[in-house]
């Protein structure tokens, strides 16, 4: 037998009488630490994961860790000995929650851990300043060594005869079964939760999956819920003749519709040309070139000075499908006229198509 490595063989600073050794998984639940075990002074119950607890409340304690090549005999001037196993998941690092820490250097294969104490009362009782000498000491040894069942070697100390006993009484983690059958009825609960803050939020009727998935279609929810389903049954055609329409509501509220090159283009809309090609304002019209689109991507819709920009967007704004477009010129719409009066511009659509969602719904009224 010889030690491979000693990590630690001096003091080391903590905090909460608690130290960690930890490899990947982040730090261990106390309580799960212990959870099926024997001992309640080594917490190895999560993997990769070791919970280790001293008397000393908060200052520096004695520690020496070591790394053996096979089992170390037992030295029985400690006073208070566990074993427990023990599989890194990752590098490993020891710890307290508040204090030194330390890298160890272990493979990733199976370890048997043995954790003595001495002094674990003493500790517990004292009040240490600043600068005084350890009162508890501890030593932490792993081997190379397959799993078993942790065990309590030796037990002296009034408190970890509290911690054992405090660890046998604690619930079992649950089985495999269990925490399956557990992890379903969460799963099931999260998922009718979602569902009622959906269903709240879409006005307690779910819209079609092609309305949840188009951007604006939630802003719409609070002036007309029923025009979302009457826009989902419409076709293509119908689509496109709600977005021209709003798009000409968009230059009308921003009084662009007088000036004869918007004017051009809301009429080549009409007649299905791409503006994006043939829309083009006079240079210096809303300022240096440029600026006005910056000002319209990050400006707001109440904004007035933007409603021109607004306009031309959405002339322009390129959409992936007929729904897409109708949904997002409408919303520009209600933006242009300020969000306070979208009713009002759902009633004027519905005003101008009185049969929307029904086949002949594409025929604005004049």
């Amino acid at each position: 037998m010889r030690i491979v490595q000693t990590v630690v063989n001096g003091q080391a600073f903590l905090t909460f009488g608690q130290i960690y050794a930890e490899s990947g998984n982040g730090r261990a639940d106390f309580d799960d630490s212990f959870r099926g075990q024997h001992n309640g002074l080594c917490g190895a119950a999560i993997a990769g994961t070791l919970c280790l607890l001293t008397g000393l409340h908060t200052g520096h304690v004695g520690l020496v860790v070591e790394v053996h090549d096979e089992a170390p005999t037992i030295d029985e001037t400690w006073e208070d000995i566990v074993e427990v196993s023990f599989r890194p998941a990752g590098d490993v690092t020891l710890a307290g929650l508040d204090g030194d820490r330390w890298k160890l250097d272990l493979e990733p294969i199976d370890y048997r851990v043995r954790y003595c104490g001495r002094a674990i009362d003493a500790g517990h009782k004292s009040e240490r300043e600043p600068g005084d000498p350890p009162v508890d000491h501890y030593l932490l040894q792993f081997w190379p060594a397959p799993p078993e069942p942790d065990q309590v070697l030796k037990v002296t100390s009034q408190l970890a005869q509290d911690w054992h006993a405090r660890a046998r009484r604690m619930r079992p983690p649950p089985t495999p079964e269990e925490a399956a059958a557990a992890k379903a009825s969460r799963d099931a609960w999260e998922a009718e939760q979602r569902r009622t803050r959906e269903l709240e939020a879409w006005g307690g009727r779910l819209p079609s999956e092609r309305i949840r998935e188009t951007y604006n279609a939630f802003r719409l929810v609070r002036y007309d819920r029923p025009l979302l389903d009457d826009l989902d049954r419409s076709d293509d055609g119908t689509l496109v003749a709600v977005a021209r329409w709003s798009a000409r509501q968009v230059c009308t509220v921003a009084e662009l519709d007088q000036m004869p090159w918007v004017a051009d283009a809301l009429d080549r809309m009409d007649h299905g040309v791409d503006e994006r090609e043939v829309i083009q304002a006079p240079p210096g019209t809303f300022g240096p070139e440029g600026e006005s689109f910056m000002i319209a991507t990050f400006g707001g819709w109440d904004s007035g000075q933007t409603k021109p920009v607004q306009a031309l967007l959405a002339l322009q704004s390129p959409y992936d499908e007929p729904l897409d477009a109708a949904l997002s010129t409408l919303w520009m719409a209600i933006g242009a006229y300020g969000e306070e009066r979208g009713t009002e511009v759902v009633a004027k659509l519905r005003e101008a198509f009185p049969r929307l969602g029904q086949p002949d719904g594409a025929r604005p009224q004049r």
